[in-house]
């Protein structure tokens, strides 16, 4: 069986860089797919745009979601994930810098599936991806799609 794709969708190279560095140290076997604001994620996942034509029965084993994007924010891209039946019970992870206890609240009351905050240092982000691909690529039972 394939491994499905991560999405990651996140708008600052530096951030997209550290966390390609920090899936291949921990040998997470996954491929990732980027995309680098809001309205590319929702084309991406509904197969629209530049990703028309795409195999919608294959989507992401996992969204890392950034909630800081151009175009449409992450908490709009997670209300539509979250009100399409195609696309509801997706995991989705809020991985961001935010420090607003709304953006949290936001995330959770939308359907998130976790919230994480990016720890600065690279060793405690590498951490943090291990720590999830772990939980989400091996530990956890996915629903179906």
């Amino acid at each position: 069986m394939k491994k499905r794709d991560i999405l990651l969708v996140e708008d600052n190279p530096s951030d997209v860089d550290l966390t390609r560095r920090a899936i291949a140290r921990n040998r997470i076997a996954n491929d990732l797919v980027v995309v680098g604001d809001g309205q590319a994620a929702l084309d991406y996942l509904f197969g629209e745009g530049a990703y028309a034509g795409r195999d919608l029965s294959v989507q992401p084993a996992l969204t890392l979601l950034d909630l800081k994007l151009p175009k449409v924010d992450g908490i709009e891209v997670l209300r539509r994930l979250r009100a399409d039946p195609r696309t509801r019970r997706l995991p989705v992870v809020i991985l961001t810098s935010s420090q607003e206890q709304e953006d949290l609240t936001a995330g959770y009351d939308l359907g998130a599936n976790s919230y994480i905050r990016k720890p600065v240092d690279f060793h405690a982000f590498s951490d943090a991806i291990s720590n999830l691909g772990l939980y989400w690529l091996i530990l956890n039972e996915p629903p179906p799609l």
